[in-house]
């Protein structure tokens, strides 16, 4: 029998304890960002780094950091092979509202082909079928290839103690790519690789036009009301064709080439099917681009929350004293992330009226990135999703960010397969959070085919 074959056999005989495992990890309440569940996040690191001490992993340490730790393994035993460093988290979100859950949140619950539990998609599924792949390859003979896992505890609160790990570890983090299993295909049974991700910077403004809160009657018409003055500057930030305004916000977007067009063209999609999924009557976005290239090509400029004056039930005469937004950008390659507040206040500086008071503050700041989609270890991803799907994987441009891709892109110098088996239906961060277990096995042996090819 092959080392293919055996590792796959191994996994279909153990898929009844694999399950088993699964859901004693989803019983831990890893969440990251409640006190509370400190000492529930530290047992979840004790839990997946025995997991790796049991297969075969020959250096792991619960790497302590300001925060919560980060788990770091290793397995050289493979000279002349490619090292693959493997990204995960194993925190999770809180599970408010309580009372939307049809089962406990942690309790692991099976209905037809899916379990619910928080972080079941995100990303405990993900990270463990990676894990159970590891098994299943030293089980029957060895891992193929040297392996290294930075896996870590803060990703659900932004992972502010990642990047000085990574700086302080440069040379142990050393590896020719990353496979990052925070990633997701198209549909249950059409594979996908996202090859690009977006940046995000992310803005709050202040705007205030007096000392205090005023009376209407009295006092409107003859002072600004910040409300007003917030709300033509937002709609000034987007033209009549839906691009930004902001000049210099275009000047490094990685323009789309026919090649690509007709990449992305080739996701199973329709607008209708969208406005279904988001439960709006119309699309809207830049002229002269699909829906699908909006959302993973280009950069958007979004207001997230807007707030000022009197908003509780009944009326209230008042003539406010300021105004407030948040305010994010979602960023292209290219884009440098630490020059769009200086665009942004540059941009502000020339409309905003004479006698204001304003601040623009910058939450976050985290750049896109894209991959090289020819390269051989993408292709080695590809060739594994078609053989255990049946079918080609579509390549995707993923709207969101993951900053640590981008990360690790600059501080090591490696891009990142995007290689998991979330569903966009998963609810994941919501109630009744689930994953669909014929890919949580699929995706198993996805994992087996493709550290064997490499």
């Amino acid at each position: 029998m092959s080392a293919l074959d055996a590792a796959l056999q191994f996994a279909r005989d153990n898929h009844p304890r694999f399950l088993d495992e699964y859901r004693a990890l989803l019983a831990l309440p890893s969440i990251s960002t409640l006190p509370e569940h400190k000492q529930d996040v530290l047992d979840t690191a004790d839990w997946v780094a025995a997991q790796l001490r049991e297969h075969g992993m020959t250096e792991v340490e619960i790497v302590p950091t300001a925060g919560h730790p980060i788990i770091f393994a290793s397995w050289l035993g493979a000279p002349g092979k490619p090292t693959v460093l493997v990204y995960g988290h194993y925190d999770v979100q809180p599970v408010d509202p309580l009372n939307e859950w049809e089962s406990g949140p942690f309790a692991g619950e099976i209905r037809g082909d899916y379990i619910f539990a928080r972080g079941a998609s995100d990303m405990k599924g993900q990270i463990f079928a990676q894990i159970k792949a590891l098994e299943s390859l030293v089980k029957t003979g060895q891992c193929p290839v040297n392996i290294k896992y930075m896996i870590e505890g803060e990703e659900e609160i932004g992972s502010p103690n990642l990047q000085p790990f990574i700086e302080a570890n440069l040379d142990r983090l050393k590896a020719d790519f990353v496979l990052n299993c925070d990633a997701g295909i198209h549909s249950p049974d059409v594979p996908a690789i996202t090859y690009s991700l977006r940046g995000l910077a992310y803005f709050e403004l202040e705007i205030r036009t007096a000392a205090k809160d005023m009376h209407s009657g009295l006092f409107g018409g003859s002072v600004y009301n910040p409300i007003h003055v917030l709300a033509e500057l937002i709609a000034g930030m987007h033209d009549a064709q839906g691009r930004v305004t902001l000049p210099g916000f275009y000047d490094r977007v990685r323009e789309l080439d026919a090649e690509e067009r007709a990449l992305l063209q080739r996701v199973p999609y329709s607008d209708e099917r969208w406005q279904t999924m988001t439960g709006t009557q119309a699309l809207y976005g830049e002229a002269g681009y699909s829906t699908i290239e909006r959302v993973g090509a280009r950069p958007t400029l979004e207001v997230n929350g807007i707030w000022g004056g009197f908003i509780e039930e009944g009326a209230k005469t008042v003539l406010p004293a300021r105004a407030s937004a948040k305010i994010s950008t979602r960023l292209v390659a290219d884009q440098r992330p630490e020059e769009i507040y200086g665009i942004l206040k540059a941009h502000l500086e020339t409309r905003m009226p004479a006698g204001i008071d304003w601040r623009l503050h910058q939450h976050s700041c985290g750049a896109g990135a894209i991959m090289d989609r020819k390269s051989a270890y993408m292709q080695s991803a590809e060739a594994a999703l078609k053989t255990v799907f049946g079918k080609d994987p579509i390549f995707k441009r993923e709207g969101g960010s993951v900053p640590v891709v981008s990360m690790l892109q600059q501080k090591l110098g490696i891009d990142s397969i995007m290689l998991g088996f979330a569903l966009p239906d998963d609810g994941i961060h919501g109630p009744n959070e689930r994953q669909y277990l014929p890919n949580f096995y699929r995706g198993i042996d996805t994992y087996i085919h493709f550290l064997l090819s490499l």
